[in-house]
């Protein structure tokens, strides 16, 4: 690719990322914090970037910052857990949002399934690593999905780059 052709790219991607992002926080999300274990040590990041991908085999996504010190940790075969927060967890989502050494510090944690699961959540899933894809400036890691539970508590969302809830009608 020529100079000028990598600068009228970059110019486009550029101009075209505040239109995106603006657009894209009109689009609801759940929040949750993605979990795994190093040496019986946790480690977390906050997500909204998470979905199902597949029910048969039964398949989760997420992704994440390629900056992310929790994606370091990652391989093919790692244990990772998907705490989906309640409405009432909007401090869990901005602590583990944080960059901290230790995010578990004072909050009640348990190992589940190979990963750390709060003791507090709407929904709980558990996923081993399959593949790790590069895309953009995020690392998209997919999984097959182990363990997974849920509670009637509503879920915390993010919407309008606030957080908030949703109830069922």
């Amino acid at each position: 690719m020529s100079a000028s052709a990598a600068s009228t790219r970059a110019d486009i991607v550029r101009a075209a990322s505040a239109p995106f992002r603006a657009a894209m926080a009109h689009v609801p999300t759940a929040v949750s914090v993605v979990t795994t274990l190093v040496d019986g040590e946790p480690h977390g990041t906050t997500v909204s970037a998470f979905t199902s991908l597949s029910v048969d085999p039964p398949m989760l996504l997420v992704s994440l910052d390629n900056r992310s010190t929790l994606l370091s940790y990652l391989r093919v075969g790692s244990g990772v857990g998907v705490n989906v927060l309640s409405a009432e967890q909007e401090q869990v989502a901005a602590h583990f949002a944080r960059k901290d050494p230790d995010k578990f510090r004072g909050l009640d944690w348990d190992a589940d399934d190979g990963a750390p699961r709060l003791a507090e959540h709407h929904a709980w899933m558990t996923l081993t690593v399959s593949e790790l894809i590069p895309a953009g400036d995020h690392t998209i890691v997919l999984g097959i999905a182990g363990a997974a539970s849920s509670t009637p508590s509503a879920p915390l969302v993010y919407w309008q780059r606030t957080y908030g809830t949703h109830t069922a009608a």
